[in-house]
């Protein structure tokens, strides 16, 4: 599906390293059960691995959006004209925004394994918040999303 300049739609899928740790767990978890026979064996394995994928699954199901002139990050949902101009980082300053340079009363979308970010400064007077910082594998697209939404 081809979307329109002032449309973004991402989705922050967790690492498939992350999966086979989620199968490893599994693992583990049957062989804790192993002493106990063949049955709790194999729940331990459906059961560990099953609970480890819906946490993978969760904690990768983040996506970032500009739709209807918003920016949706995970649960927030911030008007575009409350924002200011945003600015693509590359993974060194991904880094340092989400280190030494962050503020405690900013928003932040951050996964840890995507290696670049956006950062936009919130110009609402009312809102406490002073920018928000949204980890993206396309940080040019999303900045460019935002810009066109803004108008």
């Amino acid at each position: 599906m081809q979307l329109s300049p002032a449309h973004h739609d991402e989705r922050l899928t967790a690492p498939r390293s992350w999966w086979g740790i989620a199968v490893l767990i599994g693992l583990a978890c049957a062989l804790m059960l192993l002493p106990l026979g063949t049955l709790p064996l194999l729940a331990g394995l459906v059961g560990g691995t099953a609970l480890a994928g819906m946490l993978v699954s969760s904690y990768g199901s983040a996506r970032v959006r500009v739709v209807n002139g918003a920016l949706a990050a995970g649960d927030a949902r911030i008007p575009v004209a409350a924002l200011g101009e945003p600015e693509a980082l590359d993974p060194e300053e991904t880094r340092a925004w989400r280190t030494y340079k962050a503020d405690t009363r900013a928003f932040m979308l951050l996964r840890s394994y995507v290696p670049t970010a956006v950062r936009i400064p919130v110009t609402d007077p009312e809102d406490p918040t002073p920018y928000v910082y949204v980890s993206t594998r396309e940080p040019q697209a999303l900045v460019s999303a935002i810009r066109s939404a803004k108008g």
